[in-house]
């Protein structure tokens, strides 16, 4: 069951597809025609963070919006339906991308793990990508000397599943401290919204415990494949736009990437937080559409 949409169409007016996946319905939005963008989101946000985009991109592309499974208006499904791992988020979508029936020419905007997830998507399908977004995101291990923020470690004790799931603190906190400029009640709303109970609030909680800090997590060896393909996936038409208030995808990881792809274009805000979108649309959206128009 997904929650009600209705008080958020002034900002998300669309009425999106849903992909039938064995663990339940994977929500998607289809808008548009022409080339197609896929724009793949993180934790704890849903396709909602895309809207300004969908909105601008969408007159002369076609945009492929998902959420991911126990996110935004996809089913939520529990544990014993669904494993909550990096390589179930990418099986995901490659069955949306088989559905949709692409296999060349895609643009992908990704943001928070959901860069992870859209490159090993580009890693397992090569020659399906033609030019990449990234926007606070990593596609590789934590940096050299970084370690993973004290707020995220408690995340993923089990402990702490209380104020995740229960107070639903995660989604919650990062619509107000994710961003420099403060979300309007309305659109935090909508942030929030998805997150309405503990059984909701599952991929939230997973998402975080499957963050890869050694070779003994699911995960590790997937981010180690895309990590060593960097270089190919990302050595043509490859920006970067990050916001530099971010705890999470700090600096650090903003170096990093400049230490991987130095040919690649970059827009960095220093005012911006990690929910750079928000902060700096009306800045970011013309300089992705000169961007998809140059490469």
């Amino acid at each position: 069951m997904t929650f009600d949409v209705s008080p958020y169409r002034s900002e998300y007016p669309w009425e999106g597809s849903f992909l039938g996946r064995p663990a339940g319905r994977l929500h998607y939005l289809d808008v548009g025609k022409g080339d197609p963008v896929l724009m793949v989101h993180g934790n704890p946000s849903w396709s909602f963070y895309w809207r300004h985009l969908v909105k601008a991109l969408s007159p002369s592309s076609r945009c492929i919006v998902p959420d991911h499974l126990g996110m935004g208006l996809s089913d939520k499904p529990g544990d014993g339906d669904y494993r909550y791992t990096l390589d179930s988020r990418v099986d995901d979508l490659e069955a949306l991308m088989d559905e949709l029936g692409i296999t060349s020419g895609l643009t992908l905007i990704a943001h928070d793990w959901g860069g992870m997830i859209g490159l090993a998507l580009a890693e397992r399908r090569r020659g399906l990508v033609k030019r990449i977004v990234l926007m606070n995101t990593s596609g590789f291990s934590l940096p050299k000397n970084s370690a993973l923020p004290w707020q995220l470690f408690l995340v993923r004790r089990l402990p702490f599943a209380l104020p995740v799931r229960g107070l639903n603190v995660f989604a919650a906190g990062a619509a107000r401290t994710c961003v420099s400029k403060p979300m309007s009640p309305l659109v935090r709303a909508a942030y929030v919204a998805p997150y309405d109970s503990w059984a909701h609030r599952i991929a939230v909680h997973r998402f975080v415990q499957d963050i890869p800090l050694s070779p003994k997590d699911p995960a590790w060896s997937t981010v180690q494949k895309v990590s060593e393909a960097l270089p190919e996936l990302c050595k043509d038409h490859t920006m970067v736009v990050w916001g530099r208030k971010d705890f999470v995808f700090d600096d650090d990881f903003l170096e990093e990437w400049r230490r991987r792809l130095p040919d690649a274009r970059y827009l960095v805000f220093d005012d911006a937080g990690h929910y750079v979108l928000e902060d700096e649309h009306e800045a970011i959206v013309p300089a992705v559409q000169s961007f998809m128009a140059s490469s």
